[in-house]
């Protein structure tokens, strides 16, 4: 018989108040079982006629601010944070049966930070930045390649590749965070974090 948090859930919910805490543990679950991409999440944005959009992105970092993700600045989901600075985040685990869903407030990194995380990528990432104009039509393949070789012949120093200024982080700041195990039956677990007064509150949800 499985062991029980004070709310009656599975131990792996645990009693913690900092919902970002038991983030921390279940994504370090998550990249022991995960073959692939543990810090995958899909990312929901909103633009200003109502129409949602998601796709999927990688975590990049996580601290006591947020949940920060790159992309270029002049992206479909960019042009929707720049107006409704809102997301919402879903991490799913399928090897470990969880799920976790993260909603709050965004803004967009410092230039400090995204410089660091530029400079820490492989010079292939770092030219495939300048070269793409991201979600833009193309005519054929040839001529994105024909840009990439354009930029390496322009930066071949590859330890001394400036960040374009069209790509950079978005952090989002959570307000909810709901944590989810799959069970059979559908007899599912959840369990919400909601930010009150600056204070976490936790809720039990029916599956």
């Amino acid at each position: 018989m499985n062991q029980k948090n004070s709310l009656g859930l599975d131990s792996c919910f645990m009693d913690l108040d900092d919902p970002l805490q038991l983030f921390k543990k279940w994504m370090h679950e998550a990249e022991k079982k995960e073959i692939n991409d543990p810090n995958a999440l899909s990312l929901a944005t909103t633009n200003t006629n109502n129409e949602p959009s998601v796709r999927m992105v990688l975590l990049k970092g996580f601290s006591d601010k947020g949940f920060v993700f790159y992309t270029n600045l002049n992206s479909p989901k960019s042009r929707d944070l720049k107006k409704i600075p809102k997301a919402e985040m879903c991490f799913h685990w399928k090897s470990l049966q969880r799920q976790i869903r993260v909603f709050g407030n965004i803004n967009q990194v410092s230039d400090d930070e995204a410089d660091s995380y530029f400079n820490s990528r492989p010079y292939e990432s770092k030219i495939g930045a300048w070269a793409s104009d991201q979600s833009k039509v193309i005519k054929k393949k040839e001529d994105f390649l024909k840009k990439i070789d354009d930029f390496k012949n322009k930066y071949k120093d590859t330890n001394n590749l400036p960040r374009p200024k069209n790509w950079s982080g978005w952090c989002l700041n959570p307000t909810s965070i709901e944590f989810w195990l799959g069970d059979k039956y559908r007899i599912h677990e959840r369990l919400k974090y909601n930010k009150v007064s600056n204070e976490w509150k936790r809720e039990i949800l029916y599956p």
